[in-house]
């Protein structure tokens, strides 16, 4: 029994110490990564020619549209408005040079992919984001005081989560073809746990992390790359901030979250994450949610 007990130890001390060892390694490559060497443009541009954007013309899809033709790709922008499209198009020709495609849709409507399909077809797509999304509200309120609440439902589960699944489904095929590819789906920090208040709109963001965690399982091994991003806050026309000690700017996010682009299946990318290590009992409380309330009223009136 007692030699049982100590080689019982002994396993459970090798298991800490592995598990510790492969820890510190991961906190040596990030740092090694992000830090030190970066992701070579060369890496991005291997690809394919192409970079898909959606969502392409304000806060984090537009930084990813001027970031990636900075690093030698051409891009296809994906949005609504006609008049961003082209301006955000001319702005990127002028600066680097690059051909730019642009593809006017609304994500909200469901019967808009066979005409992206064939927008995109013929075009060797090397790297995806899936950065397209909508809030329930500018301010945080319960479930059923959103306005026109089924609408709001339908509308944000089209674009922030079936939009997800069906541009994945048109990109992936030739990827997986070429056996290369790079999908960034752009989740959020408050899919790390329930968040009341944003409950809508954080549960569409945790079917954005489940999705591409389970297709870079799926499709990793077939050399391509399927990370969800999740940063708490990033100064955006949609988040309504501005940059500061926990706020970055959607440039400096974006350059930041490329750095990651080989550090696993999902990454957070802002010092915001404190907020998910603020006990839940806390966050749940109804006079935290009463407070937030009240504060975004009164800097409403104010």
């Amino acid at each position: 029994m007692e030699q049982l007990l100590e080689n019982a130890f002994i396993l459970f001390g090798i298991f800490a110490i592995f598990n510790c060892f492969l820890k510190i390694m991961k906190c040596l490559r990030y740092f090694l990564l992000t830090k030190c060497w970066g992701v070579s443009n060369a890496f991005f541009s291997s690809m394919g020619e192409w970079a898909v954007i959606t969502g392409a013309t304000d806060g984090i899809g537009k930084a990813y549209a001027h970031e990636f033709a900075q690093r030698g790709l051409n891009i296809v922008l994906i949005s609504r408005t006609k008049e961003k499209l082209r301006k955000v198009a001319d702005e990127i020709e002028q600066a680097t040079g690059r051909k730019v495609k642009t593809v006017q849709v609304n994500f909200i409507k469901r019967d808009i992919y066979e005409y992206i399909e064939e927008s995109l077809r013929g075009l060797e797509i090397g790297i995806l984001v899936n950065n397209v999304g909508i809030l329930q509200t500018p301010n945080p309120c319960r479930f059923l005081e959103m306005t026109d609440l089924d609408q709001t439902i339908n509308d944000m589960i089209a674009v922030n989560a079936v939009s997800v699944a069906k541009m994945t489904q048109l990109v992936l095929p030739q990827m997986k073809e070429r056996q290369k590819g790079l999908i960034l789906n752009i989740s959020s920090g408050v899919a790390s746990a329930p968040c009341p208040l944003f409950c809508l709109y954080s549960s569409t963001k945790v079917f954005m992390e489940r999705f591409s965690r389970g297709c870079q399982a799926e499709y990793g091994s077939k050399g391509i790359i399927i990370q969800c991003l999740m940063p708490y806050t990033v100064a955006s026309k949609m988040s309504g901030v501005e940059p500061g000690v926990t706020t970055l700017s959607a440039e400096d996010y974006v350059r930041k979250s490329l750095d990651c682009a080989l550090l696993g299946d999902r990454c957070r990318g802002s010092l915001a994450f404190v907020f998910g290590k603020i006990p839940q009992c806390i966050i749940y409380s109804d006079a935290v949610q009463e407070t937030m309330v009240d504060y975004v009223q009164n800097c409403a009136r104010s």
